[in-house]
């Protein structure tokens, strides 16, 4: 889980980042005389627009998740879920015990 976490938190942070990048660059063209203040105001709004509508565009495909859907991916990727896991401790436990009781009877 927290490694879907991450991923999603990295797309997140992307998404900012390119936006702080580009509302730099219009900031710069503005300070060299290439773009009006109000074109620049203009463009910067228009970006703040197409950043805030992608990010609830990626909000909506993400977070509707349901844990049914976790589920289901997980296990499309072959996932051990935690009953699995447990399971398998408890087997290589015994296997362990009966590993020691043999090496202690051939001694």
């Amino acid at each position: 889980m927290d490694e879907l976490k991450k991923i999603l938190l990295a797309g997140v942070g992307s998404i900012a980042y390119t936006y702080e990048k580009s509302a730099n660059v219009v900031e710069e063209l503005v300070e060299k005389g290439r773009l009006s203040v109000d074109e620049g105001k203009e463009l910067s709004q228009e970006l703040k627009r197409t950043f805030k509508d992608k990010s609830e565009a990626f909000n909506k495909k993400v977070m509707p998740l349901t844990k049914e859907d976790l589920k289901n991916t997980f296990e499309e990727m072959d996932f051990v879920s935690r009953d699995e896991f447990n399971d398998l401790r408890e087997q290589v436990t015994k296997l362990e015990a009966k590993i020691n009781a043999i090496l202690n009877s051939l001694e």
